[in-house]
């Protein structure tokens, strides 16, 4: 340690930002904090538990929650793999895979981050099991998981962390906008489904949005919206031009899950497993749902 010291007394900040190795820096954050956590007593414990609103237990009431993720995993088509996800996730990922301020995401000493986003780990796993298997066969992943966000969120029933059920599907293109066709239509069909029953009286909409993007605009109109004819239920399914909130985030089209005015989850296309396989073929579509406020529609 007396090294790793050394090294920072010298020039601290270009030590801290990239002179020490990911292991020095490591083990000098870890110091820290084993110095400064033998100071704390159980009042300052008892004091942040109040205070801190990373900390706060969530304000749903768990049984109600399990009832409705067990629901959701019992809809859910069978090849959607599900998947277990790590609590954190490494440094980065949100960052590096989906382009968000690293401020958003609480950072973790030991060079990892506290998971903000399932959909960003599941396509670190789709493009894992790709690069691992057949570039033929695509790769359906899903996750229920409590994401943690930094940034501070004002509103009434808003915290900094919550619970996402989240699908991401991962294949190869094959060209006209068929590929993305294919993995948007399966994942509006479960959404469909979801909202037909959690939240049939609250008028649930699946909004689309093609991001300018008239390869997909027309396969919306002569592919996707004709094979979900049989399963729109109650629901209604229509596009939403007009929309504009994620253009930077997703690539090419947006959906969004909605009861009322109530905005239930989001989604739409993305280049993630074409950067993490270096592959401007690879396709990729991702969606979620909050299931605590799925949960308070049927509370």
């Amino acid at each position: 340690m007396e090294r790793i010291w050394r090294a920072v007394s010298t020039e601290p900040r270009a030590a801290l930002e990239h002179g020490l190795s990911p292991t020095d820096l490591q083990s000098l954050l870890l110091g820290v904090a084993r110095t400064r956590a033998a100071r704390v007593t159980p009042a300052r414990v008892a004091r942040r538990w109040r205070e801190d609103r990373f900390v706060r237990p969530a304000g749903h009431d768990p049984r109600a929650l399990v009832r409705v993720e067990a629901r959701l995993w019992e809809l859910l088509p069978e090849r959607f793999a599900g998947v277990e996800l790590s609590p954190v996730a490494p440094l980065g990922t949100c960052s590096a895979v989906a382009t968000v301020d690293q401020n958003r995401v609480v950072s973790t000493v030991r060079g990892s981050e506290v998971l903000a986003d399932p959909t960003n780990a599941l396509a670190v796993e789709a493009a894992r099991r790709r690069a691992a298997g057949s570039r033929r066969d695509r790769v359906d992943l899903a996750a229920c998981h409590r994401v943690l966000r930094g940034q501070a969120f004002d509103g009434p029933g808003l915290a900094a962390h919550f619970k996402l059920f989240a699908l991401v599907s991962s294949a190869r293109d094959t060209g006209s906008g068929q590929t993305e066709a294919r993995l948007l239509t399966d994942h509006l069909r479960y959404w469909l489904r979801v909202l037909a029953e959690f939240a049939p009286t609250h008028r649930p909409r699946l909004l689309f949005t093609p991001f300018d993007s008239p390869v997909l605009a027309q396969r919306f109109a002569d592919v996707i919206v004709p094979a979900l004819a049989a399963d729109r239920s109650c629901v209604e399914l229509t596009a939403d031009p007009d929309r504009t909130q994620g253009s930077g985030y997703y690539a090419d089209a947006a959906l969004c899950l909605r009861a009322g005015d109530v905005d239930l989850g989001d989604g739409g296309t993305t280049t993630w497993t074409a950067s993490l396989l270096g592959d401007a073929k690879e396709r990729c579509v991702i969606s979620c749902v909050a299931t605590e406020r799925l949960a308070a529609l049927t509370a």
